[in-house]
């Protein structure tokens, strides 16, 4: 099963809300952003998946034509369009957001118009951008940097300190502030980017 996002649609038929929510990105800094959009369980009770539904994939728009991509390597040898994945129970959790506008606005094209996955628990890269297809499958769908590198980019990717990145080790995190990167405060990283009492349920 498969839907394709309209955006006044969506805005008409579910009901917005502001939610504040920490960022974390895989590459081990930081910030809190005040999203507008609705929970993705809205979507679910919508549409009613399938039982054997398991994973949701959700495929960012890609026009080669408009989007030349990186030069090295060339575009074309990198599994584009971007799609991300979760796992149906995952989708369903209270927090995990589809993101409309951020900061009080419309969502801009450099945050991910029109609609954008916000998984608060999860690194950043799991959180899709200019999404246009939502799709329901039966196994676990192959996503953009889990293809590239599954050694760096796992699948699942929840905020966990005890976990290194091949590159660097992700006990801390550089909080985004007024000045530069180098004045950035660095705080230890909270396991579930300090959700676990509302997700770590879904991975006992």
């Amino acid at each position: 099963m498969s839907i394709r996002p309209d955006l006044e649609t969506l805005q008409r038929e579910f009901p917005l809300e502001e939610r504040l929510y920490r960022f974390r990105c895989v590459e081990a800094w930081a910030m809190v952003v005040p999203w507008i959009g609705f929970p993705m369980n809205a979507i679910l009770k919508a549409v009613d998946p399938k039982a054997n539904a398991k994973f949701v994939r959700f495929t960012s728009y890609y026009d080669r034509r408009i989007m030349k991509g990186p030069t090295f390597p060339p575009s074309q040898f990198l599994p584009f369009p971007y799609t991300e994945g979760l796992r149906i129970e995952e989708m369903a959790n209270d927090l995990a957001f589809f993101a409309v506008g951020v900061y009080g606005h419309t969502l801009p094209k450099q945050h991910g118009a029109p609609v954008r996955a916000v998984i608060p628990w999860k690194y950043g890269f799991k959180g899709a951008k200019s999404i246009v297809k939502i799709e329901f499958v039966e196994t676990q769908p192959a996503t953009f940097w889990n293809t590239i590198s599954p050694g760096e980019y796992k699948f699942e990717s929840n905020v966990d300190p005890e976990v290194s990145h091949p590159r660097w080790s992700q006990a801390k995190e550089r909080l985004i502030g007024p000045n530069s990167e180098f004045d950035w405060e660095e705080v230890p990283t909270l396991k579930y980017n300090g959700y676990g009492e509302f997700v770590a349920s879904l991975y006992a």
